[in-house]
């Protein structure tokens, strides 16, 4: 069952999919151009904002899909009731982290843009721009996080666990290795 927030997580998966496109692109265009005997200054400036852009934009669509690293020998020898109340232990500090890193970021960001804070690079831009992924990206993990407590505090089991289970009952181990 899809759940509400769903296509905000998978919109954000795609987002970070072009980013690591446009990251191919960028490299791609670079190299060529090199070759041709063409400076590509900036490159690098672009390559780490979209990685950046990429990771964090991805995080909330990797959590739902179950594809964070989790330990769960320990969970596994809990019984139900206890491994369910360690869950919803684990969702909370998860997502009490991430509002705590989203604020964090959103100040960092905000005083970026306050003191008009420029990139030192090849390529100068206001440093608010490419920083700015980083307060969405926490803020969807921070969303995930709480609207996943949430539903396993109304009894249900978590969705990342689901997801794994489903997954391998396709027979897809590819994220277990």
């Amino acid at each position: 069952m899809k759940r509400p927030l769903q296509w905000i997580f998978d919109a954000t998966g795609a987002i970070a999919a072009f980013f690591v496109f446009a990251i191919f692109v960028v490299m791609l265009g670079a190299t060529v151009l090199r070759e041709l005997g063409m400076r590509t200054g900036g490159t690098e400036d672009v390559v780490s904002w979209l990685t950046a852009a990429a990771a964090f934009f991805g995080l909330a669509h990797t959590f739902r899909h179950g594809d964070f690293v989790r330990v769960t020998l320990m969970l596994e020898k809990l019984s139900a009731p206890a491994r369910q109340r360690v869950e919803i232990f684990c969702l909370l500090i998860a997502t009490l982290f991430t509002a705590y890193i989203t604020v964090s970021v959103f100040r960092y960001v905000y005083d970026s843009w306050q003191y008009n804070d420029m990139g030192t690079g090849m390529i100068v831009l206001p440093l608010w721009i490419p920083q700015s992924s980083l307060v969405i990206g926490s803020a969807l993990l921070c969303l995930a996080f709480a609207d996943e407590l949430l539903w396993v505090l109304r009894g249900h089991r978590p969705g990342y666990v689901t997801a794994v289970e489903e997954r391998h009952a396709r027979g897809d181990f590819s994220e277990d290795v």
